[in-house]
């Protein structure tokens, strides 16, 4: 036969293992072996090769189907690809039902929060449990079916946030079970199947979002210098399964920038296809061999603009942004998400950082001058990872919205959250990569270098 491919039925769920060896195009194979599956189909090759469907093709390739009239994938990755990720989608019963079984909490209130593959919903709970006024709030959050797949990782990255909490950081902390488990993992029905979900629940902290908050100098400052001062608490950490945080094979470690190759096809923009291309192509040339040179740490590996809380430092409004308008200094008031917490460098956390903040920025090409001052009065940065930092900014934007894009076809029921790094990322990719490394460059070590002077 010239193809074998392997089909493994399951409810709204098939998975396709292509091998065309001997076919000389991918169209030829879809026309003549996929298409009595069903007329309804529509196809998108989310592969390594941008025009797949006009080359000749000699290994083995995914093909990922989507149903035109269901909002999920209903082909998932072959066992070639990374394990897939299936997002869970608890219902408001469900919630309330796990809130009381696990933790001996009558929820009086679920609200939905955002999040990029888990479930989050923030819990109020009544006071006593024959009900009435509410009570304390909380946060559950549901994992993925990857990561509940980690237990040590779920538990190490779980046992970094209370360590740091302990330090001073305004991080949450876990709400033990009935008995005493800060994660469970647990069997819940989603349709007419059964997947395991780790489930946890946390404190509530106070503040609002800094995403779509333009944020000011001061605030940038502290969010530099604040990142830096975990980083440095960090390498105090112990754990007996601290190895688990030796992440590197993940597609969102800056280290495997390369690995993009794989998910480019998903941008259909020609210009923007290859600036990442030559972005991945630097990366390759000018950080992969120097990566040993960077002060290596635990890091956050997500420090983003939905992921800092903030709000007022004072009750009334104590000073003017660059437009005159009336601001008041604001103060972190919360630290979220340590899902991407790994073993990685210092470097990386700061152009993470600083490429989120520039999203809602009103001078985004200054921001990493304020981050970076903020950053260097904690950690100062050796001359080669100041080096690489204009070149990591551009590789986390490249990661952020190549990944934003492809998530999108595999996730369209999430794609309000998924771009919102795309509704400004691309122009600022592409302005980054327009004034190149040197001017941008100059901007960032001169603001952070007057600093110095204050």
């Amino acid at each position: 036969m010239l193809f074998n491919p392997l089909f493994n039925f399951q409810y709204q769920e098939y998975q396709v293992r292509v091998n065309p060896k001997t076919l000389g195009y991918v169209n030829e194979y879809l026309s003549g072996t996929l298409m009595f599956i069903n007329e309804y189909l529509k196809v998108v090759v989310l592969h390594s090769y941008p025009n797949l469907g006009h080359t000749a093709v000699s290994t083995e390739c995914d093909i990922h189907l989507f149903n035109v009239f269901h909002s999920s994938p209903v082909f998932q990755m072959t066992d070639s690809d990374e394990t897939a990720v299936i997002r869970p989608s608890l219902s408001e019963a469900q919630v309330v039902e796990l809130v009381g079984r696990l933790y001996g909490l009558k929820v009086s209130k679920v609200k939905p929060l955002p999040s990029y593959m888990d479930q989050n919903f923030h819990i109020l709970v009544c006071e006593t449990q024959e009900g009435g006024d509410h009570g304390e709030s909380y946060v559950l959050k549901v994992l993925n079916t990857a990561e509940s797949q980690d237990t040590d990782l779920m538990e190490v990255q779980t046992r970094v946030m209370m360590f740091l909490n302990q330090k001073g950081f305004p991080t949450a902390t876990p709400i033990t079970t009935i008995d005493g488990k800060i994660l469970s993992l647990e069997t819940i029905s989603c349709g007419e199947e059964y997947k395991n979900y780790m489930v946890c629940l946390l404190t509530y902290l106070p503040g609002t979002q800094l995403l779509g908050i333009p944020a000011d100098p001061q605030i940038l400052y502290k969010i530099g210098r604040t990142l830096a001062q975990i980083n440095k608490a960090l390498t105090e950490f112990k754990h007996p399964n601290i190895k688990s945080l030796q992440r590197d094979s993940g597609i969102w470690n800056l280290s495997n920038t390369h690995q993009l190759h794989t998910y480019l096809s998903a941008v259909k923009n020609t210009s923007d296809r290859q600036i990442v291309e030559q972005i991945i192509q630097q990366f390759v040339k000018k950080i992969r061999p120097n990566i040993n040179n960077f002060h290596k740490s635990i890091i956050h590996g997500d420090f983003s603009h939905t992921n800092i809380l903030v709000q007022p430092l004072h009750s009334s409004a104590d000073c003017s942004n660059a437009a005159g308008h009336m601001q008041q200094e604001l103060e972190i008031s919360g630290i979220l998400d340590f899902g991407d917490t790994a073993c990685g460098y210092y470097v990386y956390d700061l152009a993470i950082c600083i490429m989120y903040l520039m999203l809602d920025s009103e001078d985004p090409l200054h921001v990493g001058g304020h981050i970076l001052a903020g950053f260097e009065s904690v950690i100062p940065l050796t001359l080669q990872e100041r080096d690489a930092l204009y070149l990591l900014v551009l590789c986390r934007f490249s990661q952020s919205l190549v990944m934003g894009t492809y998530n999108i076809l595999r996730y369209p029921d999430n794609e309000e959250y998924l771009q919102i790094t795309s509704r400004t990322g691309w122009k600022h990719l592409r302005q980054l990569w327009k004034l190149g490394k040197e001017a941008v460059e100059k901007l960032w070590f001169e603001t952070a270098k007057y600093y110095l002077t204050l």
